[in-house]
């Protein structure tokens, strides 16, 4: 039986470009970087080390030439957030592509796109 969501496969066209906006505009973390010396580099961030899920960071094109018949399209993923208000204004402020906040059957949610633009959506949640 499964126990918990362990990992999250993004495929990114620019890794160094993806950890930077993870990292510096999201507070994310590195937890781990790998790489096998033959072109396969993966790196694992998450919002905090001690994260029960954390999201891998792939070579979009390498993947592609490795495993042809894998799906490279971005997962929809949505984040939680005790106040989204806040996590909206940071975002903004760093120029990031931000989407209007709106009430939804589950709470209160705003999406948001990162440097490839692949959107986002966080859900606040207390």
């Amino acid at each position: 039986m499964i126990s918990k969501v362990g990992q999250i496969m993004l495929y990114v066209n620019n890794q160094n470009a993806a950890v930077d906006f993870w990292t510096e505009k999201l507070g994310f973390s590195v937890i781990s970087e790998e790489n096998n010396g033959q072109g396969m580099r993966w790196i694992e961030i998450a919002p905090t080390k001690d994260a029960q899920t954390s999201i891998i960071l792939h070579n979009k094109e390498f993947m592609a030439k490795m495993s042809p018949g894998l799906n490279l399209g971005t997962p929809s993923l949505l984040f939680f957030s005790e106040n989204i208000n806040e996590l909206r204004s940071e975002l903004s402020n760093k120029n990031v592509k931000v989407g209007d906040i709106v009430t939804m059957p589950s709470g209160r949610v705003f999406n948001f796109a990162d440097n490839e633009e692949n959107y986002f959506a966080v859900l606040e949640k207390k």
